[in-house]
């Protein structure tokens, strides 16, 4: 006798209840699991093609990279690390930014069109960038030169006062006066740290040396430079330093027959027989460290603060015709030592123009004082303007 067939369904309905219980189980597992392999899938997918889509970075200049100065070495450096990064970063550049309320609007419409990271390369951009970092906090805002700092801002800066220094040291040796000048731009505590550096490095191998300060009050003023630059020749000065942009302070010293240190970018060409050497950047290294971080998901917003160790900074272009071969000898052993780590500018006893001990003996200015530093050394003449 035959055995009539039993459909699927019929089998399945026949089965105890326990049974019927597990089959729909196991048939809800593998369906889960599947729907989960799918989902995981997807979001693979999605964060692969996260990762290799250019990262949207934008940076904003004060004014225009010309060919010489701050905002030329920042244009150099992300030039530099764009070549680096290649396709990882698509890179919009935005210049003529002044330190107002056109800042906070330029920071805020990068970060509405989607930029991931966005960089400040100014000292006057810290409280726009932070006040737009709060409503953008899935955008990362790197500040060049400031303190401040939030989950998703950060700054970064270079300790040019060792260059500075370094450059100090050059004069000391140079000098026939001993009498050197300084056109200040703004005084900033980092201003100020450059012009104390330079008079330390200068005393150190020349006690006698004075450094005269002039202000122009702006990072960029070709004409006020120039007027500075004459007036502290005036003042016997026949070695110049500045901490401004142009080459003003160059040319000026050039057509005068005295000699000049550049400053954040080679500027030899201006003055060749006036140029010692320059107080230069390299930003290039930074920037391509932190870009990846941001692509990577490992950026922090801890201060980044490197010096000639690192090589974002040192005097570069020293002239071995104007220079004495023991300023070179001088220079090369206070290099390596910075390097090694052994030798800190600010290391006491240091004290200022009135004759106050500031850093005693065996102690160094603290990062903390360094950035609110607010006097000058002892042998620096001039005030701090308002």
């Amino acid at each position: 006798m035959t055995t009539p067939a039993i459909s699927a369904a019929s089998r399945f309905s026949a089965m105890p209840t326990f049974a019927r219980f597990v089959r729909r189980a196991s048939i809800a597992s593998m369906v889960a699991v599947a729907l989960a392999g799918a989902i995981d899938a997807h979001a693979a997918q999605t964060a692969q093609a996260a990762a290799t889509a250019p990262l949207d970075v934008s940076i904003v200049y004060l004014g225009n990279p010309g060919d010489a100065g701050w905002t030329y070495a920042h244009e150099r450096g992300i030039s530099a690390a764009q070549k680096v990064l290649g396709d990882e970063m698509k890179l919009k550049r935005i210049e003529n930014v002044p330190e107002n309320a056109d800042a906070e609007r330029v920071f805020r419409d990068r970060a509405a069109k989607g930029d991931k990271v966005v960089i400040g390369t100014s000292f006057g951009y810290m409280d726009a960038m932070m006040k737009v970092a709060r409503d953008y906090p899935d955008t990362v805002f790197l500040h060049c030169s400031g303190y401040k700092s939030a989950r998703n801002f950060g700054n970064f800066n270079g300790k040019v006062y060792e260059s500075a220094y370094l450059a100090g040291v050059v004069a000391g040796y140079t000098s026939k006066t001993h009498v050197l000048g300084f056109v200040g731009s703004v005084p900033i505590p980092e201003v100020i740290r450059n012009i104390d550096a330079f008079a330390l490095g200068a005393r150190s191998v020349a006690p006698q040396t004075v450094v005269k300060v002039v202000w122009v009050s702006s990072w960029f003023d070709p004409g006020k430079e120039r007027q500075a630059a004459e007036t502290l020749i005036g003042l016997n000065a026949d070695v110049l330093m500045q901490n401004t942009d142009s080459t003003a302070t160059m040319s000026v010293a050039e057509a005068h027959h005295v000699h000049a240190f550049g400053w954040d970018s080679d500027m030899s060409q201006w003055g060749p027989h006036a140029h010692l050497g320059s107080v230069a950047y390299d930003w290039s290294k930074y920037y391509v460290k932190a870009i990846e971080a941001v692509r990577q998901g490992t950026w922090t917003n801890q201060p980044v603060y490197w010096g000639v160790k690192e090589g974002i900074t040192d005097l570069v272009h020293v002239n071995t015709q104007a220079v004495p071969p023991e300023a070179m000898r001088a220079l090369a052993q206070r290099r390596a030592a910075l390097v090694a780590g052994t030798l800190d500018p600010f290391a006491g006893p240091i004290k200022d123009q009135k004759g106050q001990t500031r850093v005693a003996a065996g102690t160094t200015l603290s990062a903390n004082d360094a950035n609110r530093l607010d006097w000058f050394v002892d042998g620096v003449q001039g005030s701090l303007a308002q």
